[in-house]
């Protein structure tokens, strides 16, 4: 997938994060249990529950793909 993604479908940028869509969900439900639950946003890392809910639904959202 990696490879066709950069070699013929001109990819420039993957970023990675290990976790699932029910977490990211539990910790928009439950943030006092999840403070410490960081992800990647664009290019840095951030803390899920400090980051808007828009971008918090944006990253659940893309976390698991299907083929």
């Amino acid at each position: 997938m990696l490879r066709t993604f950069f070699n013929r479908l001109g990819g420039f940028h993957v970023q990675y994060n290990v976790v699932s869509r029910y977490t990211l969900r539990d910790a928009q439900l439950h943030p006092e249990s999840r403070r410490d639950l960081i992800v990647r946003v664009a290019g840095y890392s951030a803390l899920f529950n400090v980051l808007s809910r828009k971008t918090q639904y944006d990253i659940s959202d893309r976390t698991e793909q299907t083929i």
